[in-house]
């Protein structure tokens, strides 16, 4: 069975922010919070890929790609929330979390459900940035397809 080519790319978004965190833990570098930002080069990655596989089948909708990428982008957002609270809850749950970064959104001692409902926010409207500016993208390049 062949998984749609959303998921497969949302699950790259995943594995992809799971590993660059991972990293940045095993390194020491989980305080330095625009480190952080880096995160939506993978989901970057994992869009476009789905974009480029949807024109590369011919599909040039911009309504059926829209779509595609967004559900891409959240799918890989939403795996990566839960695998952040399945470790956050591994290395200690709450006080695993004041560890993290406090410049992010937080004044005081968030749990780990806030944190993520928090980030999940966060990515969220990352998805709907990421999926817009690429749907910008490819829509510009096969402009010419449609008229």
């Amino acid at each position: 069975m062949k998984l749609p080519k959303e998921l497969y790319n949302g699950c790259i978004i995943f594995i992809g922010i799971g590993l660059y965190f991972m990293s940045m833990e095993a390194l020491g570098l989980t305080n330095l919070f625009y480190l952080r930002l880096l995160n939506i080069l993978f989901v970057f990655y994992g869009t476009n890929r789905t974009l480029k596989s949807n024109f590369a089948e011919g599909k040039i909708v911009f309504v059926t790609n829209a779509v595609s990428a967004l559900l891409t982008s959240l799918i890989g957002v939403f795996l990566s929330i839960v695998g952040l609270v399945a470790y956050s809850f591994a290395k200690g749950g709450d006080s695993y979390v004041k560890t993290l970064s406090e410049t992010l959104l937080f004044g005081g001692n968030p749990s780990v459900m806030t944190y993520s409902i928090s980030i999940f926010f966060e990515g969220i409207v990352s998805a709907v940035i990421v999926s817009f500016i690429l749907m910008l993208y490819w829509d510009t390049r096969y402009a010419s397809d449609k008229h």
